[in-house]
């Protein structure tokens, strides 16, 4: 009997291990697999290599564009799509949550929790206060980027895109949020607004001044565009614009939130229900949160470490805007039925001439 529980506890100890935070690792799993649905230009694969070394699993990555083309995928497949964490925004969060999408976080799994900064918590606090179904990833905001090669006198706030200089030689994304969120700020209304007028005045700034000076509105080719020339100002992501962007040729680009702000998002790490590696999801969620790791995050992407109250201890790098430069930007939030007014002005935006 004595034989066999020895065999027992050794069998035991060769599916389990422990991290370095001192959790056990769970090796039962019979494929310990992990399917991620993340955003692109926004997963450290060193980060990935090194948890799976370290919890003897593999990872498996599909990327996203928009938080539209994530729900909708998400959705149409049912419980879970097969994945076992996925990155929404904020506002998305949100949704998923009421709609019954989402695992609830077991925080006695997430010990890391006590690095998340007061910025993210605060900025969860209307949709998730208590960090029960997202874990924040990363907070910041779209910006502008120019090429000053391509011209050296221009306004640093939306207005840019107005310029009729640069007609046929700018791009914004093609994402509704963003681009009537930043006219709205620019207008001095919340990006939230519910107010019809408000809106209308919004659509109307950017059907007459500034959808006339754009190529084009692009979700996923306007920094790759930006790199080649094609454009002289984009509005979108810095950590997709200069991933494009080889490092000598980076002083060669103004990237900058305008000091009126816009759109604001948390993207944070989630769960959805029916998921089937829940366990190995929580270990990678605290992995990613412990401070040296989630540097390896910052200095990959150049990112100010908004969610992370340690981590700038360890990075190497310096970001491409710093967390002050969200001040006077907005959380994005469930717009609830004012969504379809929301679309209903993006609609006419985009296919209307």
């Amino acid at each position: 009997m004595k034989h066999l529980f020895v065999v027992a506890a050794l069998a035991a100890l060769c599916l389990s291990a422990c991290s370095r935070d001192g959790q056990v690792v769970d090796r039962s799993d019979t494929d310990h697999k992990l399917f991620i649905y993340n955003w692109s230009y926004y997963t450290p694969e060193d980060v990935v290599a090194a948890f799976e070394k370290e919890y003897g699993c593999t990872v498996i990555l599909d990327y996203f564009a928009s938080n539209e083309e994530m729900y909708a995928k998400m959705k149409a497949a049912g419980t879970g799509a097969g994945y076992d964490i996925v990155v929404p925004s904020g506002d998305y969060v949100s949704i998923m949550k009421e709609q019954g999408m989402l695992e609830k976080i077991d925080h006695s799994l997430f010990p890391n929790e006590r690095y998340i900064t007061p910025l993210a918590r605060s900025a969860a606090k209307n949709y998730d206060p208590d960090l029960d179904y997202g874990v924040p990833y990363y907070l910041g905001a779209a910006g502008i980027a120019v090429h000053k090669s391509m011209i050296s006198d221009y306004e640093r706030d939306w207005s840019i895109f107005s310029d009729e200089r640069l007609k046929r030689r700018m791009c914004m994304m093609d994402d509704m949020r963003e681009v009537l969120g930043d006219a709205l700020k620019y207008l001095g209304y919340s990006v939230n607004t519910k107010e019809a007028e408000e809106l209308k005045e919004a659509e109307e700034l950017v059907n007459t001044k500034w959808k006339p000076n754009l190529t084009k509105f692009d979700a996923e080719g306007y920094a790759k565009s930006f790199q080649q020339g094609e454009f002289a100002v984009v509005q979108g992501y810095a950590e997709g614009i200069f991933e494009e962007i080889e490092e000598k040729d980076q002083d060669e680009v103004d990237f900058f939130i305008p000091s009126e702000g816009g759109p604001m998002y948390m993207d944070s790490l989630c769960i959805p229900k029916g998921s089937k590696h829940y366990k190995l999801a929580m270990q990678f969620i605290n992995y990613i949160t412990r401070p040296e790791n989630y540097a390896r995050f910052l200095d990959r992407f150049h990112f100010p470490s908004s969610v992370n109250t340690d981590a700038d201890k360890y990075r190497t790098t310096k970001p491409y805007y710093e967390v002050d430069d969200l001040k006077n930007c907005e959380l994005k939030e469930d717009l609830g039925e004012t969504l379809y007014d929301y679309s209903e002005a993006w609609e006419r935006i985009r296919y209307t001439e």
